[in-house]
């Protein structure tokens, strides 16, 4: 009996396991496809910026939806203060690190919610992840898509390099978009100047670190950070966005700003 011969159809990738190196190089400089290339994403805080209330968040709405009408503009929302209760109980209760993020998820979404409607007066419109692909009619419609910014790995979650905690959450998440979209710039509207040497309400001498690459940052291995370490790893890889641009939310005008491409806080770069 001789040896069974697989059916194939005929193409490029012909044969090939798909995790060949020389595979991988091949391809490495082909152009990609941006679908937007003017759009910035914004992603706001969910512990930095909505948490605070009104105080905050209204201004930031209203100067969001001004700068709507000269910026193509994804507003990411992240989680804040109820992901940390989540986790909290769920790690206390064993749950593994997929059902985490899982739980995580559904936070960012109600900000995405509340943010959409404080949007509406901009035309504010709610995105969800697995329409992502309708953002570039969005715009041309003239809406204002705001989306949450967990990635929806949900159960299939990465396993964390240490402890439970989700990997992947909304700086992930808005960072992704971004470089998929093609995007001019991804934005992290935080509750401080930008990234500090060492948290800044902890030690006010702490240094603001105005311009770094992700080699570097990851080389200093910080104790803690303003915003998620995996965003660092992605952004050595990413095909569009080569840097991320974190702003105080808190400050009336630096948005519009960092939209028109100044550093207002601290550049991170690929």
């Amino acid at each position: 009996m001789g040896a069974h011969k697989r059916y194939d159809i005929e193409n490029k990738l012909q044969g090939e396991t798909l995790v060949r190196k020389g595979l991988m190089k091949k391809h490495a400089n082909m152009e990609r496809l941006r679908l937007v290339p003017e759009l910035n994403v914004v992603k706001i805080g969910g512990h930095g910026v909505i948490d605070f209330g009104r105080e905050v968040v209204l201004p930031l709405m209203q100067e969001i939806g001004d700068l709507s009408k000269q910026h193509k503009m994804l507003v990411v929302t992240g989680g804040g203060v109820r992901v940390r209760h989540i986790l909290d109980i769920g790690i206390d209760l064993g749950m593994p690190t997929g059902v985490l993020a899982e739980l995580a998820a559904k936070i960012s979404e109600q900000n995405a919610e509340i943010v959409t409607l404080l949007l509406s007066k901009w035309n504010g419109s709610r995105l969800k992840p697995g329409d992502l692909l309708d953002l570039p009619t969005m715009l041309h419609l003239g809406l204002l898509p705001v989306i949450h910014g967990t990635p929806p790995y949900g159960l299939f979650e990465h396993p964390p390099a240490t402890g439970l905690i989700p990997p992947h959450r909304t700086d992930t998440g808005a960072l992704l978009m971004a470089d998929v979209l093609g995007a001019k710039s991804c934005i992290l509207v935080k509750n401080v100047d930008g990234l500090f040497t060492e948290d800044p309400r902890v030690n006010p001498k702490a240094e603001l670190i105005k311009d770094i690459t992700a080699d570097d940052l990851i080389k200093m291995d910080m104790e803690d950070m303003v915003l998620e370490r995996k965003v660092l790893f992605l952004l050595r890889d990413a095909a569009n966005i080569k840097e991320v641009m974190i702003i105080n939310g808190h400050k009336r005008g630096t948005l519009e700003r960092a939209l028109n491409g100044e550093n207002v806080g601290t550049i991170i770069r690929a």
